[in-house]
C-alpha cells in the first residue's frame, strides 16, 4: 500500500480509506481526516464518452435537431444515429421524425428517465472526485 493509503494495522481508518493530503481542503476534508471511499457506480449506458457528450448537449435543451448535436460535438451521422438509438432504447433519450417543409428532419430529446439519469451520473461523478479536492459542480 502506498502511502496515500492507510490500515487497520496504522490505526488511521481501514482498508478503504485515505488520509485527505494537505490542499485537498476544498472537497469538504478536513486535512489529515481518514476519508471512506464508498463504491460508486456510473450508469454504463451514459458512461461511453459519445454518449455522455451527447446527453450532457441535450440536457441543456428541450429538443435539439440532429445536425445540431452533429455538428456540435463534431461527430458523423453514423456516429450520433447509433449512439442516440442506444440511448432510446434505455429509455434516455426521444427520438423524433418529421418534414420542415419537404425536408426530413430528426429531432432528440432527452427524458424524464434521462434526465434523472443524468443528474445521477454527475452526482456520482461528483461524489468519485470530491475527495481530490477539485470538482466537475460549478461553484
Amino acid at each position: 500500500m502506498g502511502p496515500a493509503h492507510s490500515s487497520p494495522e496504522n490505526g488511521s481508518g481501514g482498508v478503504n480509506s485515505v488520509t485527505v493530503r494537505p490542499g485537498a481542503a476544498d472537497s469538504g476534508f478536513a486535512a489529515g481526516d481518514p476519508v471512506t471511499l464508498d463504491p460508486v457506480t456510473l450508469d454504463p449506458v451514459i458512461h461511453a464518452p459519445t454518449r455522455l457528450q451527447i446527453v450532457s448537449a441535450l440536457a441543456a435543451a428541450e429538443e435539439a435537431e440532429f445536425g445540431f448535436v452533429r455538428d456540435t460535438l463534431g461527430i458523423s451521422d453514423s456516429v450520433l444515429s447509433k449512439h442516440a438509438s442506444a440511448l432510446e432504447t434505455a429509455g434516455y433519450v426521444r427520438i423524433r421524425k418529421g418534414y420542415v417543409g419537404k425536408r426530413p428532419k430528426t429531432w432528440l430529446s432527452l427524458t424524464g428517465q434521462g434526465r434523472t439519469a443524468f443528474a445521477e451520473y454527475v452526482r456520482n461523478l461528483q461524489r468519485i472526485v470530491a475527495p481530490s479536492g477539485l470538482t466537475i459542480l460549478p461553484r
